[in-house]
């Protein structure tokens, strides 16, 4: 007899409802005869005949016995099986079907449930009578039954199997949260090879996918939370990690002191202890980010800032707490939120802020004491990364400060060059700066430097340099010289760090500086320039042409080695405008082909206010890296008739030649008597000073601006040195007298011999101040 042949069918109640001819031929008995009898009775009636005849029914048939469906009814099958099963494989079945924890499900070709497990969790409260014909997505309460449908049937007609899909089953009434199961489908086909049906199995993996979830959570906020170093922008990283993944609505809460970088307060943290929302994400729009206010007492809220221990609230219409905070209790309401974890942001015993948690949609499972301690674990790693934040941000406003004291706050004036600053600082701060100082003789030195680095060590030190430079300026050095001893000024810092403990991060942090040097001359119309390690400047000049001026490049301050800071002289017509930056703006706008540079080229016929705010417009649109320090600085001439240039002879004769020129020019400037007579003093004792000590050619100039120069030229290299005369000494009172009557006097070298030069404020005489007149 074939196998699977089917044999007879037996209904619910046990009787016969069909019997074939397979069955005629194997137990002799006709359909008329069996259709109708009960299936015991008549297995027993075979079984006696059997025995008399000196055999068992088991020899006479080997059957199969399987439960199908017919309309809303199982009915049983049985069929005839080639091979009789051992009692062990039914041993074993009867154990996978009973006691297994997998349950199994044998389903027809209409996935409809025909047999499965007796110790079934699909449905606890359910009898496994009652699930047999159900589909088996319902069978299973399975949550997206038409997705598992399409797997089911793909199976079944690819013959494919599918392991171990993670599923969510539907919330059964009375339970907590919605299971998971983890599912698989194997087809299953007759000795023939025909498709019957599939066995699904389902394991409840509940606990383990939410421990794994739990786990990726964890690792999420560890690697998406810190990477920023700002307070706020920290919060908005730890809402964006954990909405939708772990709670529906999130609300971090901050201390304000700790926004601004104070430190945190002890707990328990007093009531008047300001806090500021910074980050909420959630479907719907709650207090608005910024808001600053005081947390009402008596709420989950302020419970946690007074002792750090996290909570898990079952919000419900009458808590009372509602009514202690309305503004929070509207939100709570018009989300829907049903369940709410309040845990604090803390760190060693002080409190920096407090961090909501909320689960608001009817299928979201309310937080479990599983969800509390994953909030808390969260909430330690923000703390730690929000005080790093803090720390940073008090650092940067203490170097933001630092460095805007140390900087100037206006630009000064200066009648022979307009200047114009442009500073973009950087995130973290930095230690770029611009400086424009008066020097003798109406020239002005224009300075940019920059030291790398960023926060209160690269503040300092730029203010550091930056006072070097000025004390260095008033000794009316050249660019080079300036250079090399601002040079050896950063070596002796570098020196410095190196002699501070190992621990100490200056120890560790390389000084890396540079700065360009430019001195512009308004009476010869020219400018010295010296650089270290910073770009070419760049000249436009009147007629709005413009090019990189050639000066050689220098190192960095402090390097090792004796390279110079070679200097170049350029001439520069007066409405020339002069840019020299940071090495921030070199590719985009001192570059010949930048970007910008056609802005900087426009430099000829625009003020140069409105030029920077172009050019940094233009740069933060383009997000420049580091902090960008740029200068503009417009030539103008000094008129001829307020400089006095005089050739002397070198014998006795050149002091009253002096004077009297002197005197002439003074009174045409309308200066006033005791300024003429103290001009002349001065006048007479450096030219004296030059026939007795210098060379020959010697040269008198007076230049007028906002200050009286007098300077006296000629080519020898020995400096003039301030001598205390005894009484009786007839000679070398002279630079006494004029250190005593001027305001400030000092040498300046040039490639040839000096020039001894001596200050004094303008006096103009009463004649000139009613109006009379007023210097050429």
């Amino acid at each position: 007899m074939p196998t699977g042949d089917v044999l007879l069918l037996v209904d619910e109640s046990g009787r016969v409802i069909e019997w074939g001819r397979p069955a005629e031929e194997l137990f002799g008995w006709s359909a008329e005869e069996a259709v109708g009898q009960s299936v015991t009775a008549l297995i027993r009636e075979l079984a006696a005949d059997g025995k008399r005849r000196g055999e068992s029914f088991s020899d006479a048939a080997a059957v199969l016995v399987k439960p199908a469906l017919r309309g809303t009814s199982v009915v049983w099958q049985m069929l005839a099986a080639g091979d009789t099963m051992s009692g062990q494989d039914v041993a074993i079945l009867k154990a996978a079907f009973t006691h297994s924890p997998v349950e199994l499900h044998v389903l027809d070709n209409q996935l409809r449930v025909v047999r499965m497990s007796t110790a079934t969790g699909g449905m606890p409260d359910t009898p496994v009578r009652h699930l047999l014909g159900k589909h088996f997505t319902e069978a299973c309460e399975l949550a997206d039954s038409e997705e598992e449908t399409a797997v089911a049937q793909g199976v079944l007609e690819s013959g494919e199997p599918v392991v171990n899909r993670i599923v969510h089953c539907l919330k059964a009434p009375g339970q907590p949260a919605r299971r998971i199961q983890s599912v698989s489908y194997f087809r299953v086909e007759d000795s023939h090879g025909n498709v019957v049906g599939l066995v699904a199995s389902t394991v409840d993996v509940t606990e383990r996918e939410n421990a794994q979830n739990r786990l990726a959570l964890l690792d999420t906020v560890r690697t998406q939370v810190g990477h920023r170093l700002n307070v706020m922008d920290v919060c908005w990283e730890l809402v964006e990690a954990v909405v939708p993944a772990f709670a529906g609505i999130a609300d971090v809460e901050v201390i304000e002191d700790v926004v601004r970088g104070e430190d945190p307060p002890l707990v328990p943290v007093h009531g008047d202890v300001l806090l500021r929302r910074a980050a909420f994400q959630g479907p719907i729009a709650g207090h608005p980010v910024g808001v600053v206010r005081h947390l009402p007492t008596g709420t989950p809220f302020s419970d946690v800032l007074s002792d750090l221990r996290p909570r898990l609230v079952a919000i419900e219409e009458d808590s009372s707490w509602l009514a202690a905070d309305p503004a929070r209790a509207d939100v709570i309401r018009r989300s829907g939120a049903h369940s709410l974890i309040v845990a604090p942001l803390a760190l060693r015993g002080h409190a920096l802020g407090v961090v909501s948690f909320y689960r608001h949609q009817q299928e979201d499972d309310p937080f479990e004491e599983e969800d509390v301690a994953l909030a808390s674990a969260v909430c330690t790693h923000a703390a730690l990364c929000i005080d790093n934040a803090r720390q940073f941000m008090r650092e940067w406003i203490i170097a933001r400060t630092v460095q805007r004291r140390l900087l100037p706050h206006q630009p000064a004036t200066h009648a022979t060059v307009e200047i114009s600053p442009l500073h973009l600082p950087a995130p973290e701060g930095g230690g770029a700066w611009s400086d424009a100082i008066a020097l003798p003789g109406a020239r002005t030195a224009l300075i940019v430097g920059d030291v790398a680095g960023q926060g209160i060590a690269a503040a300092i030190t730029m203010g550091l340099l930056r006072t070097a430079v000025h004390t260095l300026a008033a000794l009316d050095l050249q660019p080079d010289d300036l250079l090399a001893r601002l040079s050896d000024t950063a070596a002796r810092l570098v020196t410095a760090r190196a002699t501070l403990p190992p621990m100490d991060p200056l120890n560790r942090e390389p000084l890396t500086a540079g700065c360009i040097i430019a001195i512009y001359d308004p009476v010869d119309l020219t400018c010295t320039i010296a650089r270290a390690g910073l770009p070419e400047p760049v000249a436009v000049l009147p007629d709005g042409t413009s090019a990189s001026l050639p000066v050689p490049p220098g190192p960095q301050l402090a390097e090792t080695g004796n390279a110079p800071f070679p200097a170049t002289t350029v001439s520069l017509p007066e409405g020339s405008t002069l840019a020299m930056g940071t090495a921030t703006l070199a590719d985009a706008v001192l570059a010949p082909s930048g970007p910008l540079r056609p802005l900087l080229d426009s430099a000829a016929t625009r003020p140069l206010p409105d030029l920077c705010d172009d050019i940094a417009h233009a740069l933060t649109d383009g997000h420049p890296n580091g902090e960008s320090q740029m200068l503009l600085a417009r030539t103008k001439a000094l008129p001829q008739d307020r400089v006095l240039t005089l050739s002397l002879p070198a014998g006795p004769e050149a002091a009253p030649i002096a004077r009297a020129a002197t005197r002439r020019q003074l009174k045409a400037w309308g200066m006033d008597e005791e300024t003429a007579f103290t001009t002349e003093l001065i006048v007479s004792e450096l030219v004296g000073n030059a026939v007795r000590y210098g060379a020959p050619p010697l040269q008198l100039r007076l230049v007028l601006e906002r200050m009286l120069t007098c300077e006296v030229s000629d080519t020898a290299a020995s400096a003039p040195q301030v001598k205390h005369a005894r009484t009786i000494d007839e000679t070398g009172r002279g630079l006494f007298i004029i250190a005593s009557v001027a305001e400030q006097w000092g040498t300046r070298y040039q490639a040839r011999g000096k020039t001894v030069w001596a200050e004094q404020p303008v006096g103009v005489s009463a004649e000139r101040r009613n109006g009379a007149g007023r210097p050429a």
